[in-house]
């Protein structure tokens, strides 16, 4: 059975878009997950494997918003640390 096509509408502002991803993340998700499906999402970065302790409320934390966003909780912290080094590398 093929999957149903993703139509993601027309916005006027881009306001008006990051409200609707915001309010869609399942969409995002569904488009990430169809590209490494096909093989068209590629990583450029090498990765590796760390293992860290973290406090389990903080985790808790990261696995309610990341559920929010309709992410992995792993990814979601993953993507809070990228963001957090880029911030203190700019300043």
């Amino acid at each position: 059975m093929p999957k149903k096509p993703i139509t993601i509408p027309k916005f006027r502002t881009e306001a008006q878009e990051a409200e609707w991803w915001d309010a869609h993340p399942e969409v995002a998700a569904e488009i990430m997950k169809r590209a490494i499906k096909s093989g068209k999402a590629t990583r450029s970065v090498p990765l590796k494997t760390v293992t860290m302790r973290l406090p389990v409320p903080d985790i808790e934390a990261a696995q309610d918003l990341a559920h929010q966003k309709g992410l992995p909780y792993q990814t979601y912290i993953k993507m809070l640390l990228h963001e957090a080094l880029k911030k203190e590398r700019s300043a």
